[in-house]
């Protein structure tokens, strides 16, 4: 078992409130990522689960039963850091076993949980290694091994993949979520990078200044922002915001519409205006248009398309994939998500 409760959760340090009233529910098995953007409070928010930073008030339950005054390693935890912080001195298999060998377990248990992992993680080539002769990929893939071994009842990642290549990024970001189905485990996932959370979670927390912005399942928050942040945050390239008056509207203080669901044609449209920049990406182009009166707006165009900087194109988007904001930020209405995507 492995669920955990987050009964308003506020930290201080000194006059500085980092996290201000943080609940939440996780389920037993669930992959939950903690997203938001560089000083949001996600790492420190980690860290009161982990019990490496105490709470200034609330609560940490973890199964059931409250963790005050409860030491990390007598959690149930196993954390997972954007560091690797493996021990250069040991082999790969003394890294991994070194966390059980301090709890005082048997030496054929020891063993059989060594090589239950590496087997998991590939690692059985390289468990005589010592961590300066692998690879990043390899290091970080000990470092979820040592974790693994423990059979914990909470797996916490701390941006484990920040200091990988953009190719093993991927691969390691597809083994993460293969070893969350073998082993159906709870796991907390901290990260930036909104893509990692979209593809790994079963439930993201939006994070801002301290605050929960909204808590949902990955397409729920793109197609169903609470408010212009998480609609801002969730989905690449980021949606855009109009400001109502420039339209000439009075039904909301911002309208909002995601690159996607933009038509564009080199004749006629609702907006006129100059590529800034093209990006071709392949499967996608990503145009920057300068258009007159509204400002710079982000189009994704599926496949390549031929459109350099400095043509003037119009760009009409699809009215039924329209987001309407208060002055305040939330959310007034959401399109209906069975819409398809603009041409």
């Amino acid at each position: 078992m492995g669920s955990l409760t987050l009964n308003t959760i506020r930290k201080s340090f000194g006059p500085i409130e980092v996290l201000r009233g943080i609940d939440l529910e996780v389920a037993d098995g669930e992959f939950v990522v903690f997203v938001g953007p560089s000083g949001c409070g996600k790492s420190t928010l980690l860290r009161v689960i982990a019990g490496l930073e105490d709470a200034t008030s609330g609560q940490v339950v973890i199964d059931g039963e409250a963790m005050d005054g409860v030491p990390p390693a007598k959690r149930g935890i196993a954390m997972v850091f954007q560091s690797y912080a493996l021990y250069p001195h040991l082999k790969v298999r003394d890294n991994m076993a070194l966390g059980l060998k301090q709890a005082g377990g048997s030496a054929s248990e020891i063993k059989a949980r060594v090589a239950e992992a590496s087997t998991m993680l590939s690692l059985g080539d390289y468990l005589d290694r010592r961590p300066a002769e692998l690879s990043g990929g390899q290091r970080q893939r000990v470092a979820i091994g040592r974790a693994i071994v423990r059979h914990p009842k909470l797996f916490l990642f701390d941006e484990p993949l920040s200091n990988l290549d953009a190719a093993l990024r991927v691969n390691t970001r597809i083994e993460i979520a293969r070893l969350h189905r073998e082993l159906k485990a709870t796991m907390i996932y901290v990260t930036h990078d909104q893509v990692e959370a979209m593809t790994l979670a079963d439930k993201i927390v939006v994070l801002n200044v301290g605050r929960v912005e909204q808590i949902g399942a990955p397409m729920e928050l793109y197609n169903r922002p609470a408010n212009r942040f998480v609609a801002g945050f969730i989905g690449s390239p980021k949606m855009n915001f109009v400001e109502a008056d420039r339209l000439g509207r009075r039904d909301a203080a911002a309208i909002g519409v995601r690159p996607e669901h933009i038509a564009v044609d080199p004749q006629a449209g609702e907006w006129r205006g100059r590529v800034l920049h093209a990006e071709h990406l392949g499967a996608d182009t990503v145009l920057f248009v300068d258009c007159e009166r509204i400002g710079t707006m982000a189009v994704r165009l599926f496949g390549e398309h031929r459109y350099r900087a400095d043509d003037v194109l119009h760009l009409t988007p699809n009215p039924k994939r329209l987001y309407r904001f208060a002055p305040d930020g939330a959310t007034l209405s959401e399109p209906p998500t069975s819409e398809a995507p603009a041409a």
